[in-house]
């Protein structure tokens, strides 16, 4: 084995480029002297910000080793840095590049290839900011969450060192077939581990299944709905067109010729209604007549408080060939984990397997064997189990602090998931009741940025997930005294 000390490429530890981040040049045929010409450079690179604030630069003796000049030369130059403000010398730490001395960027669109045209902010809520409730739909709390076997999971990912490949780009077997089991466990759904590919959420599965179809195709999509979905279709070069959901879901009667449609059955996002078993016939009937796809996004599935679980759109006579189906370890985790997986059918596999391996070469392997671990022990299902409990209280605690307003005020979309939609008179604007309840310190959306085209539902979306039930019982009596403080 080779002493790193003594292998060839040891010798090029002291080179310029490893000792200053970027390349310096001093001229000694130049009318300037060597120290005025290192200071130049530098001060030129901490003005344009390549050496960040906070940058430590090299001592005096190994960047004039590494120059070819005398210490005096760095020496001096350093001086004049200090003396100006680039640089700052702090006691136990070095010289550095003082904070501020970068300016404020101004990119030109003139700098920009003329035919590019660059894309709004990506359609998704930033993370809570600043003091307060915040009602995020989406989040789920990971307070029931057993440590123990948490961290046992991640000690054993960690303890073998992994090689040097990038994996299956479908997902570790391990995992696969972990997922598989939970999936049939949790959802009656019977997956084969061949049909099942590890992703990076719903969203990044739902990427790869719009390179399936030829750009230009039709998709539909939930109205209200899921934004970042409704943008990803777009941006993937398909026709987006909004489908009406009333109490029972996607309406299936009238839907035009498409290629492909994207709905969330189990809890719809953001409604929270359930789409009707004779609706969700209806739409693989639907899909049989055209040549479709269905996207089955089983957002929310596993968690419902007294309401009957209606089986997946997957596990549906008529449903092979024609459903995928997207699952999420985001919310029975966390989104830390950014870990999802999509069960398609076998002779979709080979294209979705190459569409990952496009896109980012398979998921973080580490990550997987933390997983399969965890699976594999029963904590996902004992977790399952735990937050099932815990959000069934969260629900009871929602639903008990807003029934004052009954029955001018329905909450809606409360049987299942981890959010609910307050739907208000038409006399008392949903936008005003936020504004009021932001002045307040509680945090909530309105239906606005989910709704595609025609009318907005006037309603408040309360995602209650990531709360416990003492804060969920404070926001909720700040809602009531706003609504009635509006009529």
């Amino acid at each position: 084995m080779l002493d790193p000390t003594t292998g060839p490429e040891f010798a090029r530890i002291g080179s310029p480029l490893d000792t200053f981040p970027l390349p310096l040049t001093l001229d000694r045929a130049a009318p300037d002297p060597l120290h005025a010409q290192l200071a130049a450079q530098v001060r030129a690179a901490a003005l344009a910000g390549t050496l960040p604030a906070g940058t430590a630069l090299p001592g005096s003796r190994s960047l004039a080793a590494a120059l070819g000049v005398t210490r005096g030369v760095v020496t001096a130059a350093f001086e004049a840095l200090l003396l100006d403000g680039t640089l700052e010398a702090r006691p136990g730490s070095g010289t550095r590049v003082a904070a501020g001395v970068a300016g404020e960027a101004t990119p030109s669109a003139a700098d920009l290839p003329a035919w590019l045209t660059l894309p709004g902010p990506a359609p998704v809520d930033p993370p809570a900011a600043g003091p307060g409730l915040h009602f995020r739909a989406g989040v789920a709390g990971t307070h029931v969450l057993d440590l123990r076997a948490w961290r046992a999971a991640w000690a054993t990912a960690a303890h073998d060192v992994p090689d040097g490949d990038y994996g299956d780009p479908a997902g570790e077997p391990d995992l696969r077939a972990a997922l598989a089991a939970f999936v049939g466990r949790a959802r009656g759904l019977r997956a084969d581990p061949a049909r099942l590919l590890v992703t990076a959420g719903s969203l990044s599965a739902l990427g790869l299944v719009a390179r399936l179809l030829p750009p230009g195709s039709r998709a539909l999509v939930e109205n209200p709905g899921y934004r970042a979905a409704w943008q990803a279709l777009q941006d993937a070069g398909l026709e987006v067109l909004p489908v009406p959901v009333d109490e029972g879901g996607l309406v299936t009667e009238g839907l035009p010729p498409a290629r492909l449609v994207v709905v969330t059955p189990s809890h719809q996002y953001p409604l929270g209604v359930r789409m009707t078993l004779p609706r969700r016939l209806a739409l693989l009937r639907w899909a049989r007549q055209h040549d479709a796809l269905v996207v089955e996004d089983d957002y929310d599935g596993e968690f419902r408080y007294g309401a009957p679980p209606l089986p997946p759109l997957a596990s549906l006579e008529g449903a092979e060939g024609r459903v995928l189906y997207l699952g999420t370890l985001s919310k029975l985790l966390t989104p830390a984990v950014r870990t999802g997986f999509l069960v398609a059918p076998p002779a979709l596999m080979p294209a979705l397997v190459r569409a990952r391996a496009l896109a980012d070469s398979g998921h973080n392997r580490v990550t997987q064997a933390a997983l399969t671990h965890f699976l594999r022990g029963g904590h996902l299902d004992r977790h399952v189990r735990r937050a099932r409990r815990w959000h069934g209280q969260q629900q009871a605690a929602l639903a008990r602090a807003l029934a004052p307003l009954a029955p001018e005020v329905v909450l809606g979309g409360i049987e299942a998931g981890l959010h609910a939609c307050l739907h208000l008179p038409s006399a008392l604007p949903a936008a005003g009741v936020a504004a009021r309840l932001a002045r307040r310190g509680v945090h909530v959306s309105t239906l606005e940025g989910y709704t595609f085209a025609g009318t907005v539902p006037n309603a408040l979306l309360l995602g209650y997930g990531g709360l416990t039930v003492a804060e969920i019982e404070r926001g909720a009596r700040e809602i009531v005294e706003a609504v009635r403080a509006g009529r």
